[in-house]
């Protein structure tokens, strides 16, 4: 039986967080309410936004040249922090905090040079432009009709 501490800790949890929140209710009164009514408020406003923004954030990843699983460990990361949230207690809320203050993984995007959108490096000084290809090429277009394009 290797994870029966694991088990008992899981069974647990439950009736820790409930003596945490009689104990804190004891010692600051009313306001716990408030508290975990904010706590519930912001985990699931995390759950939404994470929900909408992880489609961007594997789309990015995926242009950007970086292993997909550090951006799904980052979602996940996160709808775990915002779960941890929404379930009451005082140590599910410092858990999740934790979890929200670990740093991201945006620090590991690699810059594309085929896409000057993607160039990260700073533009060169007047000085510099001797002998240099422009990143943005202007220019005139005329749209053709879609019958003459046939």
């Amino acid at each position: 039986m290797r994870f029966g501490w694991v088990v008992l800790l899981m069974l647990s949890f439950p009736v820790l967080e409930a003596v945490g929140i009689f104990w804190v209710a004891d010692t600051i009164g009313a306001w716990v309410l408030l508290w975990l009514l904010l706590a519930v408020i912001a985990g699931v406003t995390l759950i939404r936004f994470e929900r909408v923004a992880w489609g961007a954030r594997m789309a990015f990843t995926m242009q950007s040249g970086v292993n997909p699983m550090s951006s799904l460990l980052a979602s996940g990361r996160i709808l775990l922090a915002g779960g941890l949230l929404v379930f009451p207690g005082f140590i599910s809320d410092v858990i999740a905090l934790v979890l929200l203050l670990i740093p991201g993984t945006w620090d590991k995007r690699k810059t594309d040079p085929l896409r000057p959108a993607n160039d990260d490096a700073p533009s060169a000084t007047w000085e510099q432009h001797t002998n240099v290809a422009p990143k943005t090429i202007d220019g005139e277009f005329k749209r053709e009709p879609d019958d003459l394009q046939r």
